[in-house]
């Protein structure tokens, strides 16, 4: 039975920037993950949007914490070389009705601290976004916002964390949690945890699961919150269309959501959705014909020339909706465990500002923290060919002649990358591909998935028959039946 201090529960963004804010510190940390690999849930399907902080209530939680998480992840991203861009975003207006809704969502973004927003007109938008539709009268700018990788976030975090000496389980879906009564409450472990792997003993627990924090809080004796997917139907465009736009292009918000949105990623490849429903299947990240049309028509008011055939990719990604902002908090009813749950957009912005307040909570429940005297808040940037020119991939080349052996033409993606991938963590395709790029080009793998499929086998010395897609179930080659 291993022991920890803090045992943290989720290996998403969140999870993953909680433990790596807590490794600063003197204290034994272990994160629990149901799936194969780290960030396989909600993160997986992020849009990479780091939001400035507006359309947000001015006195909302998950307001406050994306104006700091901005901030915050600027800093972390040059700590730990992961690629932030500041493309800002545009917010836009059809009509004057519209425009005078932009002037509130200025005024609360402003409020919240949101740094040099303005409101640009038709010629402005003319010039800097060429191809947005004539008939936008204005938008409202926030300079701020930017992109990342989302699943890049959470794996340098999560290698960075474990520099510090958090110890990371996946694999180890939490099946039971023991709490101790709180008249109980000065024994030394609080909480006794039953994985499907093994059993866990922690002083602290904090619930980051994401889709599934309800059902973590309900073995505890927690059932005032109720998590309910929201499916986003998201489509990926052809790189050939890379600068379709310069910014974030948004439409006034409503009330469930942020619109359908012309996305800008880190990749390169231009996204467009998502796509807004409720759903009861926490699993359920089918995509239909009726929500392309959907996003079709919303980013066609928007930009034109987008087309059907630019599409690349479907996928949908599952928000994890409790209400109308996060809950962040340290139950009373459960010493020691503190709930973080209902992290829906901007949960990724705000991501290293929940880890602060998650730190300042655990310390005003009675969790001693002392600084490590050597704290390695640095890593070595990921070399990834794809986002380098050509003259410095040459050199790169020459310096390592395994960089010259590309095995995802779509991507440009070597195999020295997807080697270094696996040394990082990778154990399945979609975790080399969320690592590096391999396999997400136009041809899904086509060309690239057997060898990928031999080096993971050679790296990993697993047979090919144990080489699987996204974990248990999802094997790529089924052995004959005849075989045994």
């Amino acid at each position: 039975m291993k022991s920890f201090d803090v045992i943290i529960i989720g290996g998403g963004v969140v999870g993953t920037a909680i433990a790596r804010e807590l490794s600063k510190y003197k204290i034994r940390i272990g994160l629990l993950e149901k799936e194969t690999e780290l960030a396989f849930g909600v993160s997986k399907s992020n849009s990479g949007i780091i939001h400035p902080g507006t359309q947000n209530p001015a006195n909302s939680l998950k307001g406050k914490l994306c104006v700091q998480g901005n901030l915050l992840t600027r800093r972390i991203a040059k700590e730990l070389g992961i690629d932030f861009q500041e493309v800002g975003e545009l917010i836009v207006a059809f009509n004057e009705e519209e425009r005078l809704r932009l002037l509130q969502l200025k005024k609360e973004g402003e409020i919240l601290g949101v740094p040099r927003l303005n409101i640009v007109d038709q010629e402005w938008l003319k010039k800097h976004e060429p191809n947005l539709s004539l008939k936008i009268v204005a938008a409202l700018h926030a300079p701020t916002a930017g992109i990342i990788s989302p699943y890049r976030m959470a794996y340098d975090l999560s290698e960075n964390a474990v520099k510090n000496g958090v110890e990371i389980f996946t694999s180890a879906k939490v099946e039971n949690i023991k709490a101790t009564p709180v008249e109980n409450i000065g024994r030394e472990f609080a909480f006794e945890i039953n994985t499907s792997t093994k059993m866990f003993k922690s002083k602290y627990i904090v619930n980051a699961a994401g889709l599934f924090a309800d059902e973590i809080a309900g073995m505890m004796g927690i059932d005032d919150f109720k998590i309910t997917p929201r499916k986003g139907e998201e489509f990926l465009l052809d790189k050939k269309r890379e600068n379709i736009t310069n910014h974030l292009i948004f439409p006034l918000p409503s009330k469930t959501s942020k619109g359908v949105l012309v996305i800008k990623t880190s990749d390169g490849n231009p996204m467009i959705g998502p796509t807004a429903e409720d759903v009861t299947d926490k699993k359920d990240v089918s995509t239909s014909d009726e929500g392309l049309q959907k996003v079709l028509f919303s980013v066609k008011r928007l930009v034109p020339s987008i087309k059907g055939e630019d599409i690349i990719a479907y996928f949908a990604g599952l928000r994890p909706v409790s209400g109308d902002d996060f809950i962040i908090r340290h139950e009373e009813s459960v010493p020691g465990c503190i709930t973080v749950a209902g992290i829906q957009s901007p949960g990724l912005s705000a991501a290293p500002a929940i880890a602060a307040m998650v730190k300042d909570l655990l310390k005003a429940t009675g969790l001693r923290l002392r600084r490590k005297l050597f704290f390695q808040k640095h890593r070595n940037k990921t070399t990834h060919l794809f986002a380098q020119p050509l003259w410095k991939t040459k050199k790169t080349i020459q310096e390592d002649a395994d960089f010259g052996d590309i095995v995802c033409r779509c991507e440009m993606v070597s195999a020295k990358e997807v080697k270094e991938a696996i040394k990082r963590g990778a154990k399945t395709l979609d975790g080399i591909k969320f690592r590096t790029r391999a396999g997400a080009g136009r041809c899904h793998g086509g060309f690239c998935t057997t060898k990928l499929m031999k080096i993971l086998s050679q790296e990993t010395g697993k047979p090919l028959t144990k080489i699987t897609k996204r974990g248990p179930g999802t094997e790529m080659i089924k052995k004959d039946r005849a075989d045994g």
